[in-house]
């Protein structure tokens, strides 16, 4: 089984998993085309998850496919051949190697949790 993206006017609108054969009969007359997502491609790499639970970076990358699993109102970039969501804050930029969005200030990495504020730019401690 795979995964395919329904992609209208640069949007992902629908997502479903189905055998690539589904396709040779499968008539959709509505706008737009489908397009194979990768489930476990994040950030332009591929993971298997083990059996505990965590995820590694696949051996094989061969498997990684457009930058990101597109979910439901995930931009598709066909100049990059990418999926992505849709920017943030209008202050993050689109790494163009991972499709993945990066706040100007990094995450903080202790041991609290934050929440940004684009008013300011900066991340704040939630309470």
């Amino acid at each position: 089984m795979a995964h395919y993206a329904k992609v209208v006017d640069g949007i992902v609108t629908k997502v479903i998993v189905a055998e690539p054969e589904f396709f040779d009969t499968f008539i959709d007359d509505s706008p737009g085309q489908w397009i194979q997502t990768s489930y476990n491609t994040y950030g332009g790499k591929h993971y298997t998850q083990q059996e505990d639970g965590t995820r590694v970076e696949s051996v094989d990358q061969s498997k990684a496919l457009r930058k990101n699993y597109a979910g439901i109102g995930y931009v598709y970039d066909a100049n990059k051949d990418a999926f992505y969501k849709p920017q943030p804050y209008p202050s993050w930029t689109l790494d163009e190697d991972t499709c993945i969005w990066n706040p100007p200030i990094p995450y903080p990495t202790d041991d609290k949790f934050y929440i940004w504020n684009e008013e300011t730019t900066s991340w704040v401690v939630s309470e």
